[in-house]
């Protein structure tokens, strides 16, 4: 990834509602593989 799709896939996850925690946390998730880092699902109500 170049530094221009990294830019727009961290504005991408800002616009959907991401926290800069759980950005960094996936970001480190996709580099070290670290089962801390990540992404738990949120759990959405549906009426």
């Amino acid at each position: 990834m170049n530094m221009t799709e990294v830019a727009r896939l961290l504005l991408g996850l800002r616009a959907a509602g991401w926290t800069e925690k759980e950005i960094n946390d996936f970001v480190l998730y996709i580099e070290s593989g670290e089962e801390q880092y990540k992404p738990k699902p949120k759990n959405e109500k549906t009426e």
